[in-house]
């Protein structure tokens, strides 16, 4: 049985948020996900690599990565602050200061990029995981931490077209 992360939503609160293709979401993930030996943020960790190297769920390339970066930024500023973002082959990075409900903001994100890529891709079905990971930022540490992560999670994962798959208000 997969269990359903706890999530936290607060206006004004500063985000990371974590959302993948549902077809990236393998065995070994699923093991982990299930695993009580770790916190969530370890198993995000894990979870993080395990996918910038997996083979499995890349959709998010070439015109998507143009399409991604619009739609996110469009959403500004009804639904949240776009401080930066990371759009990896199978897995997107956010960090964001919300400012309407996190379930709202998912389900127009995850919704309205879903539609959007599907139809550039020619495809059909369910992109999405059903599930994301959100981490509240605790103070000014954390977030120059989660954005360092998420600026240069690209990079990390040798990902040729790195510089294109970034945002960040600060760069």
């Amino acid at each position: 049985m997969r269990k359903r992360l706890h999530h936290y939503s607060k206006i004004n609160t500063y985000q990371f948020i974590t959302f993948r293709t549902k077809n990236s979401v393998d065995d070994y993930i699923l093991r982990l996900k299930d695993n009580d030996t770790y916190s969530e943020s370890q198993k995000q960790l894990k979870i993080d690599k395990h996918l910038d190297k997996s083979e499995v769920g890349r959709l998010l390339n070439e015109k998507v990565i143009d399409l991604i970066h619009d739609y996110t930024k469009s959403l500004e500023p009804k639904y949240y602050k776009l401080i930066c973002i990371s759009i990896m082959p199978n897995h997107i990075h956010l960090l964001i200061k919300q400012n309407q409900q996190l379930e709202q903001i998912m389900q127009k994100l995850k919704g309205g990029l879903s539609f959007q890529i599907n139809k550039i891709l020619e495809r059909k079905g369910t992109l999405w995981d059903s599930n994301y990971f959100d981490k509240v930022i605790r103070d000014e540490k954390h977030f120059q931490l989660t954005y360092n992560y998420i600026k240069h999670n690209a990079v990390k994962a040798n990902l040729k077209d790195a510089d294109k798959r970034f945002y960040g208000m600060y760069d």
